[in-house]
């Protein structure tokens, strides 16, 4: 092995079910450097990485840490010889305090037992040195994502890693968090470490980012110094084609005004203000705001998934109640979450199930059994439609990758045919390409009568989709923009109105 290297990946192959998903597949990883693995969803990113880390075991090839060949069988194994891996999905206790998340495993003892103040003060000197504010005995659950992702970096460097995996790690953090983020890597860079970032936000990959490598279709097609790359390059790269324009042309709206939200307030914590606003046939309404603008609180509270204090919704000017999503599908609305492992997929189910599952009802023949048989048609359909990379409709949803299974999410819901569909962070973790698939599956939407309420932490993402914006502050609505009409400096301040 090159001795310039820390970590060298050699001719990796790997294969589910018969078909090969990284086919001899190499990287390299200088020290204090950060090496950015791009491509599209399913183009092997994550289960390379899972190779690395223990989780999977190649059909073929070979690692190299510091020169040394290694195979390690367990995840345990990787982060106790210097490799640490922070996914893009948190998996973390969150009835345990911080602390007990970043030693779980490992505490230290004293006489037999935990040392709870040595706990505590490894903890704080932790935090210390990568300049992060959170309390070591709060409770995870009763911090925000971002928080819980700070946390989960301090966790991976606290093995004293010599690389570390970073998986979509902004996926949830504000512009300010984002570039506390940064700080903290630049920081690990200087101490030698070598980290592997994979993002599909360019933004981020030509600011941090010193090379990249790009994966396709389980192979390797380059590997560049960032300096030499620009926006089209990496998108020709990632898709073998080059894509002219970020976002689809969005045809105009003249409907009518379909759904009216009255001074929506929500009972519990975190709380929604006396917000109304209105969404017409045809349109693409945003959602705009910073982490914790209460977006997400206020599609709930539409779709009934969250408990409304007061106020009133009206479809085509008519009230309508909804006390729970089931009343909100009857009346035609569909809900894609943002936390998709959480509360958008069944882990342990199928493609076909996870597909079919919104629509179950619709299945049933005279008799009151299920027709597996119009079941696997609408699944196959739905694959081929939303693109979806999958050996078989049999095949479990969390063997996807995190794109894969978001577009399973969305055929669901097309599915049960929907005019009003509230989407959560639709292109939350998908590549450039299925982001642009998205984008124009959204337009045919509208252009077929439907409307869409879309949440986005992408400023470029509603200014480029969206009719309008809606943007929250706090909970409360700061404004309304046309989204030809206005720039992301004054949707940031309204963002901070109600702060």
């Amino acid at each position: 092995m090159d001795e310039q290297y820390l970590l060298s990946i050699k001719n990796v192959t790997k294969a589910f079910s018969g078909i090969t998903v990284l086919n001899k597949v190499s990287l390299n990883i200088r020290k204090g450097s950060i090496h950015a693995l791009m491509g599209e969803n399913g183009a092997g990113k994550s289960t390379l990485m899972k190779c690395l880390f223990g989780i999977y075991i190649q059909d073929d090839g070979e690692f190299f840490l510091n020169g040394e060949q290694f195979n390690f069988q367990d995840p345990k194994h990787a982060l106790e010889n210097g490799i640490s891996m922070v996914h893009q999905e948190l998996n973390q206790v969150l009835q345990r305090n911080v602390s007990d998340n970043i030693w779980l495993g490992r505490y230290p003892k004293k006489r037999g037992l935990i040392d709870e103040r040595k706990m505590q003060e490894n903890t704080i000197k932790l935090f210390h040195s990568l300049n992060i504010d959170v309390d070591p005995r709060k409770k995870m659950s009763d911090l925000s994502v971002s928080q819980r992702q700070m946390v989960e970096i301090a966790k991976a460097v606290s093995y004293n890693a010599k690389v570390i995996v970073l998986d979509e790690p902004t996926s949830s953090l504000t512009e300010n968090e984002v570039d506390k983020l940064f700080e903290i890597l630049r920081t690990l860079k200087k101490q030698g470490v070598g980290i592997i970032y994979i993002s599909h936000k360019m933004e981020e990959i030509f600011t941090i980012s010193d090379e990249v490598t790009v994966l396709r279709d389980g192979g390797l097609v380059g590997t560049s110094f960032t300096k030499d790359l620009d926006m089209d390059k990496i998108i020709k790269m990632m898709v073998g084609r080059t894509l002219n324009q970020r976002f689809p042309e969005i045809p105009p709206c003249h409907g009518d005004v379909y759904l009216e939200v009255k001074n929506l307030s929500t009972e519990y914590t975190p709380k929604v203000h006396d917000v109304s606003l209105t969404l017409r046939k045809g349109e693409i309404l945003g959602i705009g705001g910073l982490v914790g603008a209460r977006r997400t609180e206020l599609v709930e509270a539409i779709f009934g998934a969250r408990t409304k204090a007061s106020g009133e919704i009206l479809l085509e000017g008519k009230p309508i109640t909804i006390n729970h999503p089931g009343d909100a599908i009857k009346h035609g609305m569909a809900l894609i979450t943002e936390e998709r492992r959480v509360t958008g997929i069944y882990a342990t189910n199928t493609i076909r199930f996870n597909t079919t599952i919104s629509n179950i009802s619709n299945y049933k023949n005279k008799l009151g059994l299920l027709s597996e048989a119009r079941m696997i048609v609408d699944t196959d359909t739905q694959i081929k439609n939303m693109r979806v990379k999958t050996p078989n409709q049999l095949e479990l949803i969390r063997a996807l990758s995190g794109g894969n299974q978001q577009k399973v999410v969305i055929g669901r819901w097309l599915l049960t045919n929907p005019n009003i569909l509230l989407m959560d962070e639709p292109t939350r973790g998908i590549d450039v390409g299925a982001k642009f698939e998205i984008y124009q599956l959204m337009i045919k939407l509208i252009n077929d009568g439907k409307s869409i309420i879309m949440v986005s932490s992408e400023m470029p993402e509603l200014l480029g989709v969206s009719h309008r914006i809606a943007v929250m502050s706090n909970g409360r609505l700061a404004g309304i923009v046309n989204s030809n009409e206005t720039t992301q400096e004054d949707i940031f301040r309204l963002s901070a109105r109600y702060l």
